[in-house]
């Protein structure tokens, strides 16, 4: 743990940096629009909301501001939130530096939600209710599979995590094989990468409700899971009923982690590698861990949507650079902790 001073500026900078890279994320784009217009915009269109607008059409950087920026921005920042608190949650529930939301099973599961969607209905107008559906129906099946057995429940939990997420997997390349290789077939493909380009009001809306739900249970039980993180007994002896609260932080997961994914596409390495940059910050304490993990998981998610579509004409899918900024950190990160991992 840091000292009183050092936690105070982290928390500042937690607060501050989001604000200022949503700033960033509305001046960035094909579309040049000065800082200035953007503040002008940001207040006019405030106002409108309170009866204070002009009443006269919005113009073309209004628009591209307001409509189609802002919003991408804000959900990047509920989506790499929720995931980044869903994987430290979950390491330390499992005692498992290399467990997030992808080996639990969720995004198998939101996938191939989506992918069926977009099978049986042609589009992905229908892929946000089932990807989020089937999200949290992968983490019931995990915790059902993982409660077979009663003894060493959470290595169980984890191996019916696995499991699940290759049975949604295989349910995922079928539906690949069976969908129109000319329409649906690239549709599934693309959403299967990652991307916020869709991104609305309606959808961040949407994704707020159960990801605010999912992220605030978890803020509330974070000193429970401090205990959980020390192992079943201890945490039994101090009072704590290991089964309901392990449950709880499930639940929680898969309600923000699968809200999050069906809005974004199935993104990796945002649960993994977040929760451990926050340690190396401020500890294992859950009670200062999780909340600087969500702002860190949000800042890193803003950057990378804003990098996905500034680098080329086209735009990356998050996956892809998710996974080349990912991968080479968690080496330099085994190679900085001499594989004992950051606990």
């Amino acid at each position: 743990m840091k000292n009183k001073k050092t936690l105070k500026l982290i928390y500042a900078a937690c607060i501050i940096a989001p604000v200022l890279l949503v700033l960033a994320s509305l001046l960035i784009g094909r579309y040049q629009i000065s800082l200035g217009d953007v503040i002008t915009i940001l207040r006019d269109r405030i106002a409108g909301l309170f009866g204070g607008g002009s009443g006269l059409a919005p113009s073309i950087p209004s628009v591209v501001v307001w409509d189609i920026r802002l919003p991408r921005a804000l959900t990047a920042l509920l989506v790499g939130g929720a995931l980044a608190v869903g994987g430290g949650a979950l390491q330390s529930v499992f005692r498992n530096p290399l467990v997030d939301t992808r080996m639990m099973g969720i995004q198998a599961g939101a996938g191939f939600g989506a992918c069926l969607a977009i099978l049986i209905f042609g589009s992905v107008n229908m892929s946000y209710l089932f990807a989020f559906v089937f999200g949290i129906g992968a983490m019931a099946l995990a915790y059902m599979v993982g409660k077979i057995y009663k003894t060493a429940p959470t290595v169980t939990l984890v191996l019916g995590g696995v499991i699940i997420q290759a049975i949604f997997s295989a349910l995922i390349s079928f539906t690949k094989y069976a969908a129109d290789p000319f329409d649906q077939l690239p549709t599934i493909t693309f959403w299967l990468m990652g991307s916020l380009a869709r991104s609305n009001y309606a959808d961040l809306l949407f994704a707020l409700i159960p990801i605010t739900i999912g992220v605030t249970g978890i803020m509330l039980v974070r000193w429970r899971i401090n205990l959980l993180a020390i192992g079943d007994k201890e945490a039994q002896t101090l009072g704590v009923n290991t089964g309901v609260t392990r449950a709880i932080v499930i639940i929680c997961v898969a309600l923000a982690t699968a809200a999050a994914i069906c809005v974004s596409g199935t993104i990796g390495w945002v649960g993994l590698i977040i929760p451990h940059i926050s340690r190396m910050l401020v500890g294992n304490d859950n009670r200062v861990l999780l909340p600087v993990s969500f702002a860190l998981g949000a800042c890193f998610m803003l950057i990378v949507d804003n990098l996905a579509r500034t680098i080329t004409s086209g735009e990356i899918p998050l996956d892809i650079l998710t996974a080349l900024i990912g991968g080479p950190f968690f080496i330099y990160l085994l190679k900085k902790t001499k594989g004992g991992g950051s606990w």
